[in-house]
């Protein structure tokens, strides 16, 4: 990677939580793409210097979770044409062309990205089957540094575990899969239900056993976090809870969400932790995917409503609870998600065109092309609660910011979700377009709450790189941090919540986005195309455990359409492969 001369931005207001920096004025340096206290004044003389008087500054944006690549989201583009007509990027002389919206090609949602002021983004879903496929289009997205969550939560060999209450063989699955496919964390979508799919089921409750492994989603929601902590992985379970999508699925959010109650968030990766004010590792034992969809209340579509008041009140109660968004900032989106029966149920209701896939003994997914519309009462609703969301739990270390990108809408809306949350004004003049349910079943038009922007720096940057467990170099601005840095044309001290539009344009378009200490756009232009890193954990457990699950792996997988061989991903498939070892004796470890 070609590392920036040194760098000094001068006199910007500074807003970093992870260091307790709400708005001071300061100069930060960088030297070779990292944060240093000081430079020396030879240093000084040679570095770029970029003036940041009467501006916003911020760490690079991360974004924890969003489906950026891989075969559902390549489906998506392909089955979506028309979706390739509405956005371009044309080629210049540093950047390939691209097109698409909510699903663009890989190149532009990179420079999208950077553009926005976004370094740092995770894919939320990867399939082992297909983490070939899912590892190449990440190699191929410029300047992002990139990860992925590997999915886990219907695979055949840990429900046989779990059921047979083998958590150590579990526990060395895992591992191994993580190390062989270059996964980050492990994702649990629906679980139990995704294998009921493939025989047109589904599971209903957290104690309704699936078929053929007869274990329940109570259990594999507890034995997966359970696994997660025994291997000291650096996020804890990210969960896509059961009934997804459906009127009153709050109470089966809630209910889940208290399963690993009781667990002790336990990083045990090997790195080296900065000195920040807060503590940079992660609180959680449970992170909740995208809580608009799962934040539902009512009984039908007649009588929905939000059911985020309920949901909130538990998670204000609790420590070990970390929830992204999934907002809806309304417009096209496009569906994509391992929970293939709640795609089939939005199917249903729409009757748009559908995709369908079964991962062999993994999982699965479905892709439906949506449009969120403020004329509509259900969008309406949704709309509003993942703003609820977002301002009912009170601590925002407690949520991230995503639309789950492209679920929810796309992620060039997020300056869009960032008006509505510092401006009630901005919330009150959106409802008055939509259908009078947005604030009729939800409790959002008696919010007066307006965040500010050291909760925006919360939600977009610092708690995304703590929750995930990479705030040792993201998130932050203090020494050893990575040398990621947004500059927004926006000056705290006239701020005007009554004016969202000036907010909008600051975030949408920064005056720099800096990259490992090297401006990589410049209000909106791409002006570098460095390579970004692809970071992934090697786990490890006691070897005599991981001996006895290999010998079950290789007896059953004569089930499987691949060759062992073709199984794992090399590391040639990444670009910067950067490995988090965890679990391990620190001797043991060969540093890169």
């Amino acid at each position: 990677m070609i590392r920036s001369a040194n760098m000094i931005i001068k006199n910007g207001y500074v807003f970093d939580p992870l260091n307790g920096l709400d708005g001071e004025v300061m100069d930060l340096f960088i030297r070779d793409g990292r944060v240093v206290g000081d430079l020396r004044a030879r240093e000084m003389r040679d570095a770029k210097v970029i003036d940041a008087s009467g501006k916003t500054v911020m760490a690079g944006g991360v974004d924890s979770h969003a489906h950026v690549a891989g075969a559902k989201v390549n489906a998506g583009r392909l089955m979506r044409p028309e979706d390739h007509y509405r956005s371009v990027r044309e080629r210049t002389r540093l950047t390939h062309s691209g097109s698409g919206y909510t699903t663009p090609s890989v190149y532009k949602q990179g420079y999208d990205y950077v553009a926005m002021g976004y370094t740092t983004v995770f894919e939320g879903a990867m399939p082992p089957l297909e983490a070939r496929h899912t590892h190449e289009e990440m190699r191929a997205t410029p300047i992002l540094d990139m990860g992925a969550y590997l999915v886990l939560g219907n695979n055949w060999f840990i429900m046989r575990y779990l059921k047979e209450g083998d958590i150590e063989k579990a526990a060395a699955y895992a591992a191994w899969m993580l190390r062989t496919h270059k996964g980050y964390g492990i994702k649990c979508v629906n679980p139990a239900g995704v294998e009921n799919w493939g025989w047109a089921k589904n599971v209903a409750g957290l104690d309704e056993p699936n078929i053929h492994f007869e274990v329940t989603p109570r259990e594999v929601i507890r034995g997966l976090a359970e696994v997660n902590e025994m291997l000291g992985l650096p996020m804890s379970l990210h969960l896509h809870a059961n009934n997804l999508g459906h009127p009153g699925n709050w109470e089966t959010a809630r209910d889940s969400l208290m399963i690993p109650s009781g667990l002790a968030p336990a990083d045990r990766s090997i790195v080296d932790w900065p000195e920040t004010k807060l503590d940079c590792r992660r609180r959680q034992t449970v992170y909740l995917a995208h809580a608009q969809f799962n934040a539902y209340g009512g009984t039908s579509w007649r009588d929905f409503s939000s059911g985020v008041p309920e949901l909130a009140r538990y998670i204000n109660q609790t420590e070990d609870v970390v929830i992204d968004s999934g907002s809806v900032p309304f417009g096209p989106a496009t569906t994509m998600t391992g929970d293939g029966p709640a795609q089939h149920d939005l199917y249903v209701i729409t009757g748009q065109k559908w995709s369908n896939t079964d991962v062999e003994m993994e999982c699965g997914s479905g892709v439906l092309p949506f449009l969120f519309l403020k004329t509509s009462p259900v969008h309406s609703v949704q709309w509003a609660i993942g703003l609820e969301v977002l301002l009912l739990i009170d601590d925002p270390w407690k949520t991230i910011m995503t639309t789950d990108h492209p679920n929810g809408g796309v992620f060039t809306r997020y300056p869009d979700l960032i008006a509505w949350l510092m401006s009630k004004r901005a919330r009150d003049e959106t409802a008055r377009e939509c259908n009078k349910w947005a604030y009729d079943r939800s409790s959002l038009g008696g919010v007066d709450r307006e965040i500010s922007l050291y909760e925006v720096a919360v939600i977009t940057r610092a708690n995304p790189a703590r929750t995930i467990g990479i705030a040792h170099r993201k998130g932050h601005l203090g020494p050893g941090a990575d040398g990621d840095v947004t500059i927004y044309d926006l000056d705290p001290t006239g701020l005007n919540s009554n004016d969202p539009s000036a907010i909008r344009t600051a975030f949408g378009r920064p005056e720099y986005t800096v990259k490992d200490g090297r401006i990589v756009a410049r209000r909106g232009e791409i002006v570098a195309v460095p390579e970004g890193r692809r970071f992934y954990t090697t786990p490890y457990v006691d070897e005599d455990h991981e001996l006895e699950m290999m010998a079950d792996v290789k007896e059953w997988f004569k089930y499987y359409t691949v060759g062992f061989a073709n199984y794992p991903v090399p590391e040639r498939y990444m670009k910067n492969p950067t490995p988090i070892a965890v679990n391990r004796p620190l001797e043991a470890v060969v540093r890169r």
